[in-house]
């Protein structure tokens, strides 16, 4: 079993939204062999802003998916979108 290198683009429902309080809510998720890398906000545009998550985890079935519908499930985010993902 390997593993995935995955950016995940999370989008805030509102440009007043506090993209630090996403992050914090995204690193309680309890999700086993998942490995947080790093987070980084960019502009997208007129004050938007997005959060982008650096994530390594297992290339078993599903899980992808599932941690990007949790992500999905917290409050304030509009959208999740997977940039990029390489099998390590």
């Amino acid at each position: 079993m390997g593993k995935v290198f995955v950016k995940i683009r999370i989008m805030p429902s509102d440009v007043d939204l506090n993209l630090n309080e996403i992050k914090d809510c995204v690193l309680k998720l309890n999700f086993p062999n998942v490995e947080i890398r790093d987070f980084a906000i960019k502009p997208i545009a007129f004050g938007l802003k997005s959060l982008n998550v650096l994530a390594v985890m297992p290339d078993t079935e599903g899980v992808v998916d599932k941690f990007v519908e949790e992500i999905g499930k917290i409050k304030g985010v509009e959208s999740v979108e997977i940039e990029e993902m390489e099998l390590l």
